[in-house]
């Protein structure tokens, strides 16, 4: 589908009003994070507003400091039609690889949605793996409110569950981190090898399985 959306005239909502103006009403963006990451699962959202939504600022959550993310995390949730998440574990990234576990959260979170929507937005360049219309948007977390408002809610999600990885295996600074491949982290894996939530099939972590393991 052509869109007529250039991004030297983009408004955050091209993309999804060529969708409303085909009749594909409600469309849900959806973007995923904890695809670089040695530990966690991968998270992903979709959120689906309607045609009049009013809500200025948002952007790419990497863009935005954490305490931003959190303020624009409960407002998109007050504000949005429908919000879900999803997530595949670190088990399930070493047995199917990333990019399909990316994929298949970002199918589940839309199946996850309370309202069923017409048509996808999905970041990146992959379609995911769903019988609904869908268009990908390559960075499409800095071109689509939906998306960026999915890569918020997830990205917010995401940080909360390995800030409780953190209490349960402190080592690692998970609370800091996030399970991204910081210097600190790698020579955590390396001093104490893996625990339950790495993901073992990664460089950075599969170097150091065979290391008597504290956590296992």
């Amino acid at each position: 589908m052509k869109t007529g959306c250039r991004d030297s005239e983009l408004d955050l909502l091209c993309f999804e009003r060529i969708l409303w103006d085909h009749g594909l009403d409600p469309v849900a963006g959806l973007d995923e994070v904890g695809r670089g990451c040695l530990a966690g699962p991968v998270v992903a959202a979709a959120v689906i507003f309607s045609p009049d939504i009013h809500l200025s600022g948002v952007r790419d959550s990497k863009a935005l400091s954490s305490k931003q993310r959190q303020v624009f995390d409960r407002t998109i949730r007050e504000k949005a039609l429908a919000v879900s998440v999803a997530q595949v574990e670190s088990t399930e990234i070493d047995r199917i690889n990333i990019l399909k576990a990316s994929l298949k959260a970002m199918a589940q979170a839309v199946d996850n949605l309370d309202l069923r929507p017409m048509a996808l937005l999905v970041d990146g360049n992959q379609q995911i793996p769903h019988i609904l219309p869908q268009k990908t948007l390559v960075k499409g977390d800095q071109r689509s409110l939906s998306v960026a408002a999915a890569s918020i809610v997830a990205k917010v999600f995401r940080d909360s569950l390995m800030e409780e990885m953190h209490r349960h295996y402190p080592h690692y600074n998970f609370a800091g981190n996030k399970g991204y491949p910081t210097s600190e982290h790698r020579k955590a894996i390396k001093l104490y090898g893996c625990c339950p939530i790495h993901r073992r099939t990664f460089k950075g972590v599969r170097e150091h399985t065979t290391i008597s393991q504290e956590y296992d």
